[in-house]
């Protein structure tokens, strides 16, 4: 498959924004170079903002993205700080019943920030995800630790089975290694998506703190 230009690449990221329902792309930018889409301008809640992010990663051809789109609440949303901890906490029990009590929020000038310790990488994704539609939130900082939980033999070969089960990874194109917690890809794939799908499933792996994903892409 021909390399996309860089104004190919542009053409399909606004075509995506403009495409998805949870996106007002009116006032969002668009400009790409080598690649690297960067995102301006702004939007209305934190959500439309992330949507925005996680649908230009779908574009083929997009080899990163720098996203410095602004929040801007209309007054309606704008909300107290301790209004938006209170249900930002709430939002966490019931996502995640069984480990909210050891994560913290805190919240100043709208901005929600994740303190704590959980288990598995899941949880962690598990309690950005609760918050982020919480009305009033113009971003969050997840500073949520994962703790190890297994040898890094396990992790590797967990994370090998794992490759080998999917249907959006080639495994024979992805290299694994495993020092403690810490993994590390390597190898090349055909898209940016797949590249993403191979960071997650071995995030996924119990135990895994760390995640140097150093996938090429190869069209």
């Amino acid at each position: 498959m021909a390399t996309r230009t860089d104004a190919e690449i542009k053409r399909d990221v606004e075509a995506e924004l403009r495409w998805n329902p949870s996106i007002d792309a009116t006032d969002i930018a668009v400009a790409v170079k080598n690649g690297v889409v960067t995102l301006t301008g702004f939007t209305k809640s934190f959500s439309e903002k992330w949507d925005a992010e996680r649908a230009v990663k779908h574009v083929s051809g997009v080899a990163g993205v720098a996203n410095d789109i602004e929040v801007r609440l209309p007054s309606i949303d704008e909300r107290p700080d301790p209004e938006i901890a209170r249900d930002a906490v709430t939002a966490l029990k019931h996502r995640l019943p069984m480990s909210a009590e050891h994560i913290q929020v805190t919240v100043k000038k709208g901005w929600v920030s994740l303190e704590g310790a959980v288990e598995w990488q899941y949880q962690k994704e598990s309690a950005e995800a609760a918050v982020r539609y919480v009305r009033g939130v113009k971003g969050v900082s997840n500073l949520v630790q994962v703790k190890p939980r297994a040898a890094a033999s396990e992790i590797k070969q967990k994370i090998d089975e794992a490759f080998r089960r999917s249907a959006e990874v080639d495994a024979n194109r992805v290299m694994v290694e495993a020092k403690g917690s810490e993994v590390i890809l390597k190898g090349t794939v055909r898209s940016w998506a797949e590249r993403q799908e191979a960071e997650r499933v071995a995030w996924a792996a119990p135990g895994v703190t760390r995640v140097d994903n150093r996938i090429t892409i190869s069209l």
